[in-house]
């Protein structure tokens, strides 16, 4: 019987204030973008609950205020990915 391993499901945190992107590495490749209201979000896979839980403790131990953690669809996802990538560019529209 062949046990299948769960999908990563996809996750925003938003955080208030802005984090540059260099610690993209320290919370484990999510995508930081820094949003026009001041915010920072972190989208991206996360493998499960365990996952998510380390991803709040850095966040705490940052202390960096926490607004919100919601799971979101690929199609919001690649939107923001998209985003991320003019931002990332310098590219406007």
């Amino acid at each position: 019987m062949e046990t299948r391993q769960p999908q990563p499901e996809l996750f925003e945190i938003r955080l208030q204030g802005q984090l540059d992107t260099r610690w993209a590495s320290w919370f484990d490749g999510l995508i930081i973008t820094q949003t026009e209201e001041g915010d920072t979000l972190l989208t991206g896979p996360v493998a499960d609950q365990s996952a998510l839980h380390g991803l709040l403790k850095k966040v705490r131990d940052l202390g960096i205020p926490l607004r919100s953690v919601s799971q979101i669809t690929p199609g919001q996802a690649r939107g923001l990915s998209n985003e991320t990538h003019r931002q990332e560019k310098g590219d406007t529209e």
